[in-house]
C-alpha cells in the first residue's frame, strides 16, 4: 500500500503565496519523478510541474517565475511553492508519484494524491 497525503492548501489573496507539501508513505522503494497537477472548474487536468529524483525540474509556462518545486528523498516529500498568485490558478491540487513498491513483486505505478483546494481571489 502507498498513500500520497498533500497539506498547505488555502484561500490566500492576490499576490500572495502557499506552499503545498505531498508526503508519500508506505510499502516504497524508490520514488522517480514526482509532479504537481491542477483541476480547475470546468476545465481540464494540467500539468504544472515536474522534478526528478536527481532534482531536474520543469514548469507549465502559466507558472513559470512564480512557482517552485522541490523534494525531500529522504522524507519522502515534494513541495510546490506558490507565489504571486493569481486568481486564474485557483484549481484542486494533486500530487503524484512514480514509485517502485517495495513488496514483492516489486511494481512501478503513478500515485496521486487526494487533492487540496487553493482558491485565490482578487
Amino acid at each position: 500500500q502507498v498513500q500520497l497525503v498533500e497539506s498547505g492548501g488555502g484561500l490566500v489573496q492576490a499576490g500572495g503565496s502557499l506552499r503545498l507539501s505531498c508526503a508519500a508513505s508506505g510499502s516504497i522503494f524508490s520514488i522517480n519523478e514526482m509532479a504537481w497537477h491542477r483541476q480547475a472548474p470546468g476545465k481540464q487536468r494540467e500539468l504544472v510541474a515536474t522534478i526528478t529524483r536527481g532534482g531536474t525540474t520543469n514548469y507549465a509556462d502559466s507558472v513559470k517565475g512564480r512557482f517552485t518545486i522541490s523534494r525531500d528523498n529522504a522524507k519522502n516529500t515534494e513541495y510546490l511553492k506558490m507565489n504571486s498568485l493569481k486568481p486564474e490558478d485557483t484549481a484542486v491540487y494533486y500530487c503524484s508519484a512514480h514509485i517502485l513498491t517495495s513488496t514483492w513483486p516489486q511494481r512501478r505505478n503513478d500515485y496521486w494524491g487526494q487533492g487540496t483546494q487553493v482558491t485565490v481571489s482578487s
